[in-house]
């Protein structure tokens, strides 16, 4: 399976949570940290917590993956789940806003993700 198919299952991850604004940001082009990026926003602790349960749980089932490692899980203000070609950032508002990776990473292919209407 292709670093862009993973992404796409860590956004409709997030999208079953109902995380806000996710956005993947297509970096391959521009770095060799990975392929892609998951940037997506919960309004809470409890629910950035679930969004990185959905993640890590979906991309084991579809994909066969276990992330390489994985940070701020605790905390859930800003959690971190490294795939390697793919990075999946989850994000309170404020940690979001401050940190602004969309910006940082503003050179690489973004979308928004919009869930299928199957």
């Amino acid at each position: 399976m292709d670093s862009e198919a993973i992404a796409l299952i860590a956004a409709e991850a997030c999208d079953d949570r109902k995380a806000k604004d996710i956005q993947l940001i297509r970096v391959e082009d521009v770095t060799s940290l990975a392929d892609w990026i998951v940037i997506a926003e919960g309004l809470s602790d409890v629910q950035v917590r679930a969004i990185a349960k959905s993640v890590e749980d979906m991309i084991e089932d579809k994909a066969d993956r276990l992330p390489l490692r994985k940070e701020g899980v605790n905390e859930a203000k800003w959690t971190l789940i490294d795939y390697g070609d793919v990075i999946v950032h989850l994000f309170q508002p404020n940690e979001r806003a401050y940190y602004d990776l969309e910006a940082f990473w503003g050179h690489g292919e973004r979308r928004h993700y919009m869930p299928s209407t199957n």
